[in-house]
Order: structure tokens, then C-alpha cells, then sequence
């Protein structure tokens, strides 16, 4: 298998909040987007959620919980499983783990933002 650029398919990208599968490891699912504005408050029951930023701003707000976390590049954040929350972006450009299967909005319904992610592994 090649090796995957995650510039190039950062580059390639023309819509925001649709990731790319990047790589597979141990039952994880390690996938890049494009972010910018509010995504929807969900949360994934069963797995936790690996954010790290790559360039732009995120803020991970808590549903409940006055303490958002402000993320710059090169941070990283874990949302721990079960646990509401929504990225909000400025022209952001995010790597996230988790486990394979994992469904983008988690717990909500099926919407305008969910999204099956591309296999970029595929497009190498």
C-alpha cells in the first residue's frame, strides 16, 4: 500500500465537514476535513474521539460545561465516550481518530452533515 500525503488530500478537498479515511490501525480509524463555522452537539456512546488540529482554530465546546477547550495547531484533545460536544472552526484543517464504524454525528439522527468518509487510502 502507498503511503497516503495528507497535504495533497487536505489540497483536494472542496467541501468542508466531509472526511477522508487516511489510515486503518488496530480497529481506528484515522481520518482528516476541513472545518469551518458549528457542527451539531452529538456524542459517540461507545467510542472517545481524538481531535488533533493540524492548522486554523477549534474550539471544542461541552455541552454543560462553561470550560470549552480552545485548541491551536499542533494541540490535541480526547473527547472521553458519552460526552455531548460539537467542534466549532475557523478555517480549520483537523486529524481525528476513532474507532472504525464510527458515525461523524454519533448519536443524532441521520442528517445534512452526515457523512460517509472517502477512502483517500484508495485514491493514492
Amino acid at each position: 500500500m502507498p503511503a497516503v500525503s495528507i497535504p495533497s488530500t487536505l489540497n483536494s478537498f472542496t467541501e468542508t465537514w466531509s472526511p477522508r479515511l487516511v489510515a486503518s490501525v488496530n480497529g481506528q480509524h484515522v481520518k482528516i476535513a476541513k472545518c469551518d463555522g458549528a457542527f451539531i452537539f452529538h456524542s459517540h456512546p461507545d467510542s472517545e474521539e481524538l481531535f488533533y488540529l493540524l492548522s486554523g482554530r477549534l474550539i471544542m465546546e461541552i455541552e454543560g460545561d462553561a470550560d470549552n477547550v480552545v485548541m491551536s495547531p499542533g494541540d490535541v484533545y480526547v473527547v472521553p465516550k458519552g460526552v455531548r460536544h460539537r467542534p466549532v472552526c475557523e478555517n480549520a484543517e483537523i486529524m481525528m481518530v476513532e474507532k472504525a464504524g464510527t458515525v461523524n454525528t454519533g448519536d443524532e439522527p441521520a442528517g445534512e452533515r452526515t457523512r460517509v468518509p472517502v477512502d483517500a487510502m484508495e485514491q493514492s
